[in-house]
């Protein structure tokens, strides 16, 4: 019988060598790593704690692969698993293998691992059973050609008693990694069947019937097929549970189960000989996903929106919420939070002090290593480029975070940790603005000595052609629109380059009396417009300095910082601008000499030269890879310096009201009743990933009310009502549940693996869902169209939303106003359609008190609630590392929960 390990005394080693001095580069090995490590970590497999987990990616020595072993095989009493993945040196005269590290030389075996050294290792520990996975050649371009028979003896050499083998044994290095494909032919197929299952199979593969599926994947692709040795019945362990299982009675008749290849051990048949194939590809990241189309706030034209993209996302949200590792919270400090995200802390006279060092002090409202000393370079590191370095062009969150060191605005966010970041302050005006006019009016007086980086004066007139390039699209495409939509709702302006009058200022909505003074002329009261014009889209621009479509490779700078150089996907450094003035600048701290950007390398390589110290930031800052979290919770000094700060997005489902029977409230209630969210949490990768939601308003915008649990979902810590859901089947005509559809990205496994744990919670209050995997580059264009939606009968679409700037107008009514429906571009993908909903926007809009405002916003909250239109999941978090040089280091809720760039500094 098939059983799995116990997770608390089971460990793993991960040990991957991609890159090499003298051999063959195998790009795809670090993919192997980080996946499978998400696989052991998931609650699906193993479930193991991330420390438990140890990831060794191109490791340059035997004593660094040995010593990790070592140490878990004296803490694993019952299961170690050993992987490798790289090239194999057979030493030509005896056979041994040795295990391919960084400084590996062709022909000189003895520059490798010893397998039979790791072997005695693995042997001298407590666990029961071992596992050896080996996805490495023997043969190919390192020693020429090896038949099948001396492949078999080096398999036979390599046999631990008490353990289970399974090993891949192609006869060239291209073997393991197909040209085109992510991962390794043999991983590869491990991955797919641990993700996909065996329809009809067992609910627990064990590593017998994974060698048997895998093995016939291979043979029916033509590949090298692998090698298995088992002793002491090891085969009937359990590696994971079979994701496509389904118990007895639920849904149509599994297709056979074809359990044919594992009937008996299958002898090692020659390998197929490969076609000659070209040279391995570089291995490209993945890019960051384009914003998509949205109808700008204050208007129902389509505008764009912020990308939602993390690390699990890339994703990660990557790493945490693209991969699904579910975190241990062992690495985090004491919370004052349960479970279900209550407040647990019991209250006192005296304030809790705010952490300066160790895990999460930047994400708990304290100041890590605090300190006004100036000087040196910080190093910042990224896999991808700007979407633009032109303020005017820019949607990414990291982007207009690290552009505040080269232009300004005429109010920003307060340099304060976490949500007292949230406060506008003055940047280049003297003051906040006057507003006057019923709130339609809004008057700035600009400081006296801001300069740009020539020492000549920065004037309103700036100011104001810097925001006429917004309605420049045809020229300089990009950024966000909502600064137009709420100055020129009919877009009767063209844009300075179209400009026919003498200075091309000719928008008549902003005025400039004199150098000093600014005035903005709004159609409309709107009382989030200073919002907008704290984010960079309202940045100055020199009309003598713009080249329109090339700025972004050198935008003029108004702040403490100027290009220096800049060469696309490559490289930036920012350099003193030495003609700012700090008396002129309340926000910036200007520390460092010089700040880089390393660009374009991919993720694992990034995170590894992160550790190693030689960078102290990644740019973008999006949450952790789940072979680098693996790694950092691991070691105390890494692991003191994560942080695990709210990123102000919510992850949600849309219950469209076309598709029936979801056009009734009371069959969507059910689904609200019926989903587990707790579970759910777990597939996204685990408490870390967030807290769970019981509404749709984050905690980080105004209106949000921490005891609004319509639902109980909080009361129930996350677990489903089914009484209740069985009870509002009941009213909507469905008392034995209905069938309907879950639409998520095919991109993002964090969230497929939420709608197949929603799909498992639904069924068991008789609701029977298919997840459709739909194209995640086209995701919100085939969503944003509610024809093709009703077609398709998506009932359930799973989503993620960011807003803009942090107020209910943002976040809130492209999601409810039933004016933003529309048939393309359409982000109000429940339909929602109160007129009460619509009304209170207006009033919420109009209000220039924020308390107000968001009480008109508790309201819509409520009766989005009342609605059932949307279910809502979680109010998501990232987890992201700091190196160890930074100084005044902080997480601010206006910049998704980064560290606000422009305070950092360095200790040399």
């Amino acid at each position: 019988m098939a059983v799995l390990p116990d997770p608390s005394a089971t460990r793993a080693v991960l040990i991957g060598t991609s890159r090499y001095a003298h051999l063959e580069q195998i790009p795809a090995v670090a993919n192997n790593l980080s996946a499978l490590a998400a696989a052991l970590c998931a609650p699906g497999s193993w479930g193991l704690a991330p420390e438990h987990c140890t990831v060794i990616e191109d490791p340059a020595t035997a004593v660094e692969v040995l010593d990790a072993i070592r140490t878990a095989a004296e803490e694993a009493t019952d299961t170690l698993l050993v992987y490798f993945a790289g090239h194999g040196l057979v030493e030509p005269r005896r056979g041994e293998l040795f295990l391919g590290l960084t400084g590996s030389i062709q022909h000189r075996s003895y520059t490798g691992l010893p397998y039979g050294t790791l072997r005695d290792v693995v042997l001298d520990g407590r666990a029961g059973r071992q596992v050896m996975l080996l996805d490495c050649c023997f043969s190919g371009r390192v020693l020429g050609f090896m038949g099948a028979a001396a492949a078999e003896a080096v398999i036979d050499q390599v046999e631990i008693e008490g353990t289970y083998l399974l090993a891949s044994v192609p006869d060239t290095s291209f073997a393991l990694a197909p040209p085109g494909e992510r991962h390794t032919a043999f991983t590869g197929e491990l991955l797919r069947l641990l993700r996909q299952g065996v329809p009809g199979g067992p609910e627990l593969l064990d590593l017998d019937t994974v060698y048997a599926q895998v093995y016939a994947a291979l043979r029916a692709k033509g590949r090298p097929l692998p090698q298995k040795r088992d002793r002491n019945t090891a085969g009937g362990l359990a590696l994971a549970r079979n994701a496509a299982w389904a118990p007895p009675g639920f849904g149509p008749p599994p297709p056979p189960y074809d359990h044919e290849p594992a009937a008996s051990a299958p002898s090692a048949p020659e390998p197929v000989p490969l076609p000659e194939v070209p040279p391995m590809p570089t291995w490209s990241p993945m890019a960051l996903p384009s914003p998509a189309p949205l109808p700008a706030p204050g208007g129902a034209s389509p505008g764009r929106r912020r990308a939602v993209a993390y690390g699990l996302a890339g994703a990660l949200f990557v790493a945490l919420v693209a991969a699904g590792i579910p975190l241990a919270m062992s690495w985090m400090k004491g919370s004052s939070k349960d479970d279900s995200g209550h407040n647990t802390s019991k209250s006192s006279s005296t304030p809790k002090p705010r952490p300066t060092s160790g895990n999460n002090a930047a994400a708990e409202g304290g100041v890590v290593n605090p300190s006004t000393k100036s000087g040196g370079t910080l190093k910042f590191i990224s896999k991808d480029d700007a979407d633009s370095w032109d303020p005017q062009r820019s949607y990414y969150g990291f982007v207009w975070n690290f552009s505040r060191y080269y232009a300004r605005q005429l109010v920003t966010y307060a340099p304060k940790p976490g949500k007292d970041g949230t406060e506008l302050v003055p940047d280049l005006a003297e003051r906040k603005a006057e507003v006057t006019d019923g709130g339609k009016t809004y008057t700035y007086t600009l400081r006296a000595g801001i300069t740009w980086e020539d020492g000549t004066a920065i004037t309103s007139q700036d100011i104001k052609y810097g925001i006429e390039r917004i309605w420049a699209q045809d020229d300089i495409s990009g950024g966000p629109t909502f600064i137009q939509q709420a100055l020129d709702p009919g877009l009767t302006y063209k844009g300075p380059y179209k400009d026919t009058s003498k200075d091309k200022l000719g928008l008549k909505a902003i005025q400039t009396p004199d150098d000093r003074t600014i005035v903005f002329k709004l159609p409309k009261a709107n009382g989030d417009f200073e919002r907008m014009l704290a984010t960079p889209s309202a940045s100055p621009v020199k009309k003598t300095k713009d080249t329109k479509g090339k700025y972004q490779d050198n935008p003029f700078s108004s702040g403490p910082y100027k290009f220096g150089s800049y060469e696309p996907r490559t490289s930036l450094e920012l350099i003193r601008n030495t003609e700012w003035k700090r008396a002129s600048d309340p926000i910036r701290t200007a520390l460092p000499d010089r700040i880089t950007v390393n660009i374009g390398s991919d993720e694992q390589t990034n995170t590894k030269a992160l550790f190693a110290g030689d960078y102290d930031l990644d740019l973008e800052s999006s949450g952790l890879t789940a072979a680098s979290l693996a790694q950092a919770t691991s070691s105390s000094g890494l692991r003191a310096r994560l942080d695990s700060p709210s990123n102000g997005s919510l992850l949600f489902a849309a219950l469209p009201r076309s598709v029936k029977p979801l056009n009734n409230v009371h069959c969507r209630k059910a689904v609200l009743y019926a989903a587990d969210r707790e579970n759910m949490r777990t597939a996204a990768g685990g408490s870390q990933t967030g807290d769970i939601a019981p509404h749709m308003l984050p905690p980080t915008i105004v209106g949000s009310d921490s005891s609004y649990d319509p639902y109980g979902t909080l009361h129930n810590k996350g677990k489903p009502d089914t009484e209740k859901a069985e009870a509002e089947l009941k009213a909507c005509g469905e008392p034995n549940g209905f069938r309907t559809t879950i639409a998520v990205r095919n991109n993002r496994p964090a969230e497929v693996a939420v709608a197949m744990s929603l799909q498992a919670s639904l069924r068991k209050v008789g609701i029977t869902t298919e997840v459709a995997q739909v194209d995640g580059s086209r995701f919100s264009e085939t969503m944003g169209a509610p024809a093709t939606v009703k077609k398709k009968g998506y009932g359930i679409v799973l989503y993620r939303w960011l807003a803009d700037f942090p107020t209910g107008q943002s976040f809130l009514q492209p999601l409810a106003d039933s004016r933003f429906i529309l048939p393309t571009g359409n982000f109000n993908v429940a339909e929602l359609d109160d007129p009460t909903v619509d009304d209170l926007f207006d009033t919420a809009i109009a209000e220039q008190d924020p308390a107000k405002a968001g009480s008109d916003y508790a309201q819509i909250n409520r009766r989005i609630s009342d609605s059932a239109a949307y279910l809502p999941i979680l109010f998501q978090k990232s987890v992201i590392w700091r190196g160890s040089r930074l100084t005044n280091v902080y997480t601010s809720e206006p910049w998704e929960g980064r560290y606000d760039y422009v305070s950092l500094g360095v200790s040399e």
